[in-house]
């Protein structure tokens, strides 16, 4: 595995029950790079996303992260997750959650802080998570995410159910990480996000259909809408 890259994916296959659901996917991912796994509900991201964690049996083929085999130990400080659904208690303050799981994870305390600012919950470190909006505890988990500064942070639907400001909130703060270095996968099932991306992968029932730029998207399926583009993509158009 080359140096400059955060995650390499060969051949892989995942099968559960009989039923296959990730079909021979392969593709690479460059340190850095702000990547959007995009496709309809079922089309097999959180499997993928798993998959990548080392949390979801591979059936064949190879994934590596970081340079190493996917579920290594040695990845578990180096991965940043945020799941679809909050792993943060709701009985305790931001900073109480933060400091709880710097525990956990064996970071250095001042962490939090540093966590705080760049998700800019600063302001509400000390409220009870119960009496967040939903954006605000969307924020507190990828402060989670990002203790201890992994160099690959993979994030599920992080943006599901928000209005479109806070959405374009957590995008800028996506940016901004893997411009400062950090490569960040990112799900979502809103085509429309694809154009906040450097590059996007786009599944289809376990099949990955596109591996290229948001642009290109637009150019090979000669599209002006996402929507429409992904529509022709599944239609085969040039």
């Amino acid at each position: 595995m080359s140096a400059t890259l955060a995650l390499e994916v060969s051949q892989l296959r995942v099968v559960r029950q009989h039923h296959e659901i990730l079909k021979s996917l392969s593709f690479c991912v460059d340190s850095g790079e702000l990547v959007g796994l995009l496709g309809p509900s079922g089309s097999g991201k959180s499997t993928l996303m798993r998959a990548l964690l080392g949390v979801q049996a591979i059936t064949s083929g190879s994934a590596l992260a970081l340079g190493e085999t996917v579920g290594s130990p040695r990845l578990r400080r180096r991965v940043g997750y945020m799941a679809q659904s909050s792993a943060i208690y709701t009985d305790l303050s931001v900073r109480e959650n933060l400091a709880y799981f710097a525990g956990v994870l064996g970071v250095n305390r001042s962490q939090v802080e540093h966590v705080l600012e760049v998700v800019d919950l600063r302001a509400l470190a000390g409220r009870l998570v119960s009496s967040l909006s939903g954006g605000e505890r969307s924020r507190v988990s990828l402060a989670v995410a990002l203790l201890g500064a992994p160099p690959l942070l993979i994030l599920d639907e992080p943006t599901v159910g928000l209005d479109p400001v806070l959405r374009q909130d957590l995008w800028t703060t996506f940016a901004q990480l893997a411009e400062d270095g950090t490569t960040v996968l990112v799900s979502s099932h809103v085509m429309d996000e694809a154009a906040r991306c450097g590059r996007l992968l786009l599944l289809r029932e376990g099949h990955l259909l596109f591996d290229d730029t948001p642009a290109r998207l637009l150019s090979v399926t000669r599209s002006s809408a996402y929507d429409d583009a992904f529509v022709r993509l599944i239609e085969g158009a040039p």
